[in-house]
């Protein structure tokens, strides 16, 4: 039973208690008469001719959880909804192209957007006003809820022109949004760097991150960054990527004790965070921390991603093998309750010899930093800090864990934040390639295994041979998957092939992609379409195209098709990428920021892929130890193919494996660039060094 059923044992329940959405089932004992999204709720909306009040949140999301205690809640406020209204919920995490259309809508009329979306739309769905938080009653220059209501009500049905000119405006614009066309001749040369070159315009040389508060980690920026180093040896790209992983790591935004980021921090400095983690958030970030800790020799990046995804196997793993969506940021009715500390918290868990040294190194005060409490963060070096402690650095470090493990058992017993079991086909596809990431980085068998529980849960769970499925909860799969579950689980299963060396999920990438090119594709302009041709038909067919927290859909699918293609040579993959990169090319010029992961798939385009065929028998030992010191390398633009020394041809791997051979029966590495390959190499010295060369 839910938390409001037990708050209100009077209340009968809403249509929402039959979802399987945790978010949908917050929502079922609210006097507000819900309806999830469907065929019921809009033929009401017809048939009584009333406005539909759509609402649209996640799990995690504080502000929903501010909006409902203040508005759904409340009775009179829920009575005007039901008189004058059709009030539908959506999870947008289970409907990002409904979350697309109408968060394109609200941006469009008041200049922003974000969640809880509150949008207004005619009884067919087109929308004609809207916002996201509104307050129970006037405040703070921000007009009450019930005021929009009654307003809107009043609008509908009393100045039915206005309404329909919104309506037009808004339908014809947001219908333009995907209207791009391809420009005529070749796309620019340089494009990836010329957009790193911008983005990093706005870099914040005091605290790192891109921009100011509130500050997102923009892990795809940083991500374009390490190409850009590797590629063009400009040190300032990696300064940029080593003072924000540093600050970062070290900031409240990152969870000291357990791992794993946090979804934002609300300032400048990194220090407070909104509490809520993402399970996008921990899977790009570990695999950046990873990369970047190989790249930049900072053993420091590299134990952030190991406890990252240590996080995840211990938090958001399910028994099944999927990954859960998010943690919320509330717990006991508080933001952020879980996480915070003052000094006698410390001292009643570490007694007095080892509260001093935690209370300096992780900076808590009477005072606090966040409403009379401490997120913890760093402001000293262990070795400093050792110093102040009369400690040697090894003293210090012991004394240093032992607190972090009781502190952290300690908060094990309090309440912990809520967790959104849904189990999202493209976050997935995210995590496992983080977790193959983790597996060829610092060779931990825990991370393959999760990586490959996770591959066959989708397999069994979201697969049906035909069409993947974007969400799984309680045993139910539901809605068809988008263009990004398709595109993100081709790279999570190159990604995975990389790790693991295992041909068949190369065979189940091709499978997808063969999906994502009949079914997503645009033939007319080039591009990807957010749902596929036997999706429901809603107000408009958009591509997604700006990279937010997570890729979109067209980002996705280029580089999945252009990583998918240095091992297939399918000509089709490589068109279908070079159409959606030329489509976009204007505005990534224009606009890097909201491309920075497209830009990741324009440096592959541009530069091509370092090719690493392995020559070796199938139980040679030495093998892996090759394969460890490649995962142990920053080669961001790679094919790897391993081959046995009398191995029949593989219709799977490219022409370029044919005739490699080993020497003197030796492991023989070939390393290839532009259809150029080196001589054979046979010490694993030479491999690295060949390697690192390139």
């Amino acid at each position: 039973m839910s938390e409001q059923a037990n708050l209100h044992p009077e209340r009968k329940p809403n249509r929402l208690v039959k979802e399987n959405s945790p978010y949908l089932r917050q929502h079922a004992y609210n006097p507000v008469d819900w309806y999830p999204w469907g065929p019921e709720a809009l033929e009401v909306a017809r048939a009584e001719n009333k406005p539909i009040l759509l609402s649209i949140g996640y799990s995690a999301c504080h502000w929903c959880h501010v909006m409902e205690r203040e508005s759904f809640e409340d009775e009179a406020i829920a009575r005007l909804i039901n008189e004058n209204f059709v009030p539908i919920k959506v999870d947008r995490e289970e409907r990002p192209d409904l979350d697309q259309i109408y968060m394109d809508a609200v941006q469009m009329l008041t200049g922003h957007g974000g969640w809880p979306l509150t949008v207004f739309l005619t009884p067919d769905c087109k929308p004609f006003f809207g916002g996201t938080y509104f307050p129970p009653e006037d405040r703070r220059g921000m007009i009450g809820f019930p005021r929009v209501l009654k307003a809107i009500a009043d609008a509908y049905h009393n100045r039915q022109p206005d309404v329909q000119q919104n309506v037009e405006r808004l339908t014809q614009a947001i219908a333009a949004l995907g209207n791009y066309k391809v420009q005529d001749g070749e796309m620019k040369r340089g494009l990836a760097l010329a957009g790193a070159k911008a983005l990093a315009r706005s870099y914040d040389w005091v605290n790192g991150g891109i921009g100011r508060a509130p500050k997102f980690p923009n892990a795809f920026a940083f991500s374009l960054f390490l190409r850009v180093y590797v590629a063009e040896r400009e040190p300032s790209f990696a300064e940029m990527v080593r003072d924000t992983l540093l600050k970062m790591a070290r900031g409240g935004i990152y969870d000291q004790l357990g791992g794993g980021f946090h979804r934002y921090s609300v300032d400048e400095r990194w220090l407070v965070p909104h509490f809520e983690k993402m399970l996008y958030d921990n899977a790009l970030l570990a695999r950046l921390y990873l990369e970047a800790g190989c790249a930049l020799n900072e053993p420091e990046f590299i134990r952030i991603g190991r406890e990252t995804l240590d996080y995840v196997i211990r938090e958001m793993s399910s028994e099944e093998g999927g990954f859960f969506s998010s943690q919320d940021a509330d717990s006991e009715g508080e933001e952020g309750r879980f996480f915070l500390w003052t000094p006698s918290d410390l001292l009643s868990v570490l007694g007095p010899e080892l509260t001093p040294l935690v209370m300096r190194f992780f900076d808590v005060t009477e005072e606090g930093n966040f409403e009379g409490r401490n997120v913890l963060h760093r402001t000293i070096d262990p070795a400093d800090a050792a110093r102040l402690f009369n400690k040697s650095p090894e003293e210090f470090n012991l004394s240093l864990e032992a607190a972090r493990r009781l502190l952290f058992q300690a908060r094990e017993g309090r309440v912990k934040p809520g967790r959104d079991e849904k189990i999202i086909a493209a976050w997935n596809a995210m995590m496992i390639s983080a977790f193959a990431q983790g597996y060829r980085t610092l060779g931990d068998e825990r991370f393959l295994r999760s990586a490959t529980r996770a591959v066959e849960f989708v397999r069994t769970r979201l697969w049906d041979g035909k069409s993947l499925r974007r969400v799984y909860k309680d045993g139910v799969a539901r809605f068809n998957a988008y263009v990004e579950d398709y595109a993100l689980m081709v790279s999570a299963l190159i990604d995975l092939y990389e790790a693991s060396m295992e041909r068949e999920y190369l065979g189940f990438a091709r499978e997808l992609a063969e999906v994502l090119i009949q079914r997503f594709v645009d033939r007319e302009n080039g591009g990807f379409f957010f749902t596929s041709d036997d999706h429901e038909q809603l107000i408009t067919r958009v591509k997604s195209a700006f990279d937010g927290s997570t890729p979109s859909g067209n980002s996705a699918a280029a580089m999945a098709l252009l990583r998918l293609y240095w091992y297939a040579h399918d000509e089709r993959y490589m068109s279908e990428a070079e159409k959606t990169l030329r489509l976009f090319a204007p505005f990534m010029e224009k606009q890097p920021f909201a491309f920075s992961h497209m830009l990741e798939a324009v440096d592959l385009f541009e530069r091509g892929a370092t090719e690493v065929v392995i020559v070796a028998e199938a139980n040679d030992r030495q093998k892996r130890e090759w394969l460890n010191c490649l995962g142990q390398l920053y080669v961001p633009n790679r094919a790897i193919i391993t081959v046995e020394p009398h191995s029949n041809a593989d219709p799977l791997m490219p022409a370029i494996v044919a005739g490699k051979k080993q020497v003197g029966g030796r492991i023989t590495a070939f390393v290839c660039r532009e259809h150029t390959c080196s001589a054979p190499i046979t010490s694993l010295e030479e491999f690295k060094a060949t390697l690192q060369a390139v």
